[in-house]
């Protein structure tokens, strides 16, 4: 050629022998391979040809040329004189294995695959050795299973360690594939850590995580489809919740008391998918909000007088924005000695309280009976002598039975709702009465509601992903058939600060609560300092 010969990027990788993994970056026009100490990459190994083999670029081409050597250069499992590589190409010299790539980027995919195949391997090697399959969920919960199948797993990477790229550390592919084959794959590292606190999974290769209130993709990826429907079973089967294609959807919980939901094939078009809100290990208090940014001091002792007041308040916001986070806090208030029964899907509320009672809904079983659902609770709630009913969230005919608690000497009592708006919060609770079946007709609902309902509390998810409490309204009257709400308290928006954060104030509005006598005369001191506007410059 007039131009000389054409290099091309390249990187070449070896494993075998006295290399580890080393990288070699393919630069001129020739790359020499054999046993001389005259060739560019020397094989310390009597089977291997002084000469043995080269590589040669030509017009931007990587050829791989046998130099006639006694036992063959071989390239997918043939033997060659000469033939171009593609990069993620592999070929063998005696017992060295060679991975070309055009690139140490395109390298790095073709380990990331070689490594996903290993895993799989290991895994299914791992599944066999042991009968896994054949064991019961607290048999795999069983530390001396895991030491023994870390054993099994220890010899099972060292016949595999020639085909294993050297800079994968082996105690992490170990404790990946125990995770699998024990736990929930690459879900226990996510549940570990204190700053994810939410994990969204939407395929194998598709793991999602929130972190300070932004969503981004992890580089944890499953198996495959039947490791995440494997981790769904692990979740649901030690709290008697089934999942299969007759019953494709399952809300549970695990030990720690994070939410889960699953839903797969065929409601799930492409894989299996798994959403879990996890539950913070120290449970957060009203003083965790105020120092967060969520409300203010004024709002937080507001929200405790209310509750030792015995209001009745309903908590709105919309999908995320805290609002069981705040029920607990708020749960949190009502004095000990009190008999405070919880009811939700699953069970999330930990409250502080020595004389809680705890009940959680029931799927119907596989012949279609035995469920169990909130307003069965809340009916039996009502026989169990208590004095506050905590329902986790209404979204259904249950709000009718939660309404007509907190109208017959059952004050004090809170659930919450999905609402963008405290006005959005009591048109829902109109629309959850009308699922409960009844002739009721709309200005009946509303004097239930009106005569129930002290207060709705709303909190709201921003865009950078912090909750505030953005409303605290009062129901003050009735005109011409129309619920009447006067705010509290409420947050001022102002801007976005340069990091990009949400910038605001919590104000009180200058409107008294009309039950304030009241709160006096139970005892209760009020502060009316806090409901001075605040200014705003």
């Amino acid at each position: 050629m007039a131009d000389g010969p054409q290099r091309v990027p390249g990187v070449l990788v070896i494993y075998g022998g006295e290399y580890t993994g080393e990288q070699i970056e393919v630069a001129g026009d020739r790359l020499s391979i054999g046993r001389s100490t005259e060739c560019d990459i020397i094989l310390r190994n009597k089977d291997v040809s002084s000469r043995h083999a080269q590589l040669v670029i030509r017009d931007k081409v990587c050829w791989l040329q046998d130099l006639g050597s006694s036992n063959g250069t071989l390239l997918k499992k043939r033997k060659i004189i000469q033939h171009p590589l593609a990069s993620g190409d592999e070929f063998y010299i005696v017992n060295y294995r060679f991975v070309y790539a055009e690139n140490a980027e395109a390298f790095a995919e073709k380990a990331e695959a070689t490594m996903e195949e290993i895993r799989q391997k290991l895994h299914a090697q791992l599944i066999g050795e042991l009968n896994l399959k054949r064991l019961t969920l607290a048999q795999m919960a069983d530390q001396s299973l895991r030491r023994r199948a870390g054993d099994v797993l220890d010899k099972l990477i060292e016949e595999r360690e020639k085909d294993i790229p050297a800079q994968y550390d082996r105690a992490e592919l170990k404790k990946a594939v125990l995770d699998a084959a024990l736990g929930l794959g690459p879900l226990e590292d996510l549940l570990a850590d204190a700053e994810v606190t939410e994990i969204m999974v939407n395929g194998p290769q598709k793991i999602y995580v929130e972190r300070n209130g932004k969503l981004q993709k992890t580089t944890k990826s499953f198996l495959g489809k039947n490791e995440i429907l494997t981790s769904i079973e692990r979740i649901v089967g030690p709290i008697g919740r089934r999942i299969d294609e007759s019953s494709p959807t399952v809300d549970a919980r695990l030990q720690d008391g994070s939410r889960v939901h699953a839903i797969i094939p065929p409601l799930a078009l492409d894989s299996p998918t798994i959403t879990i809100r996890k539950f913070p290990k120290k449970r957060i208090v009203a003083d965790d909000l105020v120092h967060y940014g969520s409300m203010s001091q004024p709002m937080a002792e507001f929200l405790r007088i209310c509750v030792l007041a015995v209001r009745n308040m309903v908590i709105s916001g919309g999908t995320g924005s805290g609002k069981t986070t705040l029920l607990n806090v708020m749960g949190a208030f009502i004095p000990d000695g009190e008999r405070i029964i919880t009811i939700e899907d699953s069970a999330e509320l930990r409250l502080p309280q020595e004389h809680v009672i705890r009940l959680e809904t029931r799927p119907s079983n596989i012949e279609g009976t035995g469920e169990v659902t909130i307003r069965d609770l809340v009916r039996n709630a009502l026989r169990m002598r208590p004095n506050r009913v905590v329902v986790g969230e209404c979204r259904g005919g249950e709000a009718l039975d939660m309404l007509q608690a907190m109208n017959t000497g059952h004050d004090g009592s809170l659930t919450t709702v999905h609402a963008n708006s405290p006005a959005d919060a009591v048109r829902r609770l109109e629309n959850l009465v009308l699922y409960a079946g009844t002739d009721l007709p709309l200005r009946a609902i509303r004097d239930l509601i009106f005569s129930a309902v002290h207060l709705f509390v709303q909190i709201s998810r921003f865009s950078d992903g912090s909750r505030k409490l953005i409303s605290i309204a009062e129901v003050a009257s009735m005109h011409d058939g129309e619920i009447k709400l006067q705010e509290i308290f409420k947050y001022r928006r102002t801007g976005i600060g340069d990091d990009g954060r949400i910038q605001g104030q919590f104000s009180a509005t200058g409107i008294i609560p009309t039950f304030v006598e009241e709160l006096r005369q139970a005892g209760l001191a009020v502060d009316m300092a806090m409901f001075v506007p605040t200014s705003v410059e």
